[in-house]
């Protein structure tokens, strides 16, 4: 399995928009994503992630 890490392009693993990890701590990633011009952003567990290309 492929480590997560800032910079990364990831997903749910439930589906969702790409976010880029902004970083990661604790097995906690915060990512960032756009939602039509303002950006969000929210703490996931790595459990929930994969990564996205």
């Amino acid at each position: 399995m492929d480590d997560i890490k800032a910079g990364d392009t990831v997903r749910l693993k439930s589906g969702g928009p790409d976010m880029t990890v902004k970083w990661v701590e604790e097995g906690e990633a915060y990512c960032e994503w756009f939602d039509k011009s303002e950006v969000k952003g929210h703490t996931f567990t790595l459990a929930q992630l994969v990564l996205w290309s």
